[in-house]
């Protein structure tokens, strides 16, 4: 037995609207309905919604996430191509976190500029 769409929006972190449009464009398989018709999440649904999210916060277009849901539907035999697009992926998490860094590098330096005004 699964979670309601509204239990599985709260423990996701996604609303009910973006987990059926999900759905919809199919970075998630049809999610299995109870007897009274309404969606219910499994904890291997949970767990998938949790890997979109981190590939959608780390900034994975959605195209590029429906591309590895499909291959992942496919089964092992795109392990290789999933693998190779991860690295890709993370490839491009590397360089925003390095230029990141440099920005960070440039507050830090700003801040520390007011901080000896304030000083002296």
């Amino acid at each position: 037995m699964g979670i309601t769409i509204q239990e599985a929006a709260r423990t996701s972190g996604l609303s009910a609207h973006t987990l059926r449009y999900y759905e919809r464009i199919g970075l998630i398989h049809e999610v299995e309905r109870d007897a009274a018709g309404h969606r219910s999440y499994t904890g291997s649904d949970l767990a998938w919604l949790e890997f979109l999210t981190k590939l959608r916060t780390t900034g994975m277009p959605i195209a590029d996430m429906c591309r590895y849901a499909a291959l992942r539907r496919r089964g092992p035999e795109t392990a290789a191509e999933r693998r190779r697009m991860l690295e890709v992926h993370r490839e491009r998490v590397r360089e925003r976190i390095a230029r990141l860094s440099e920005d960070l590098a440039v507050l830090d330096h700003k801040i520390d500029s007011y901080h000896a005004m304030e000083i002296t």
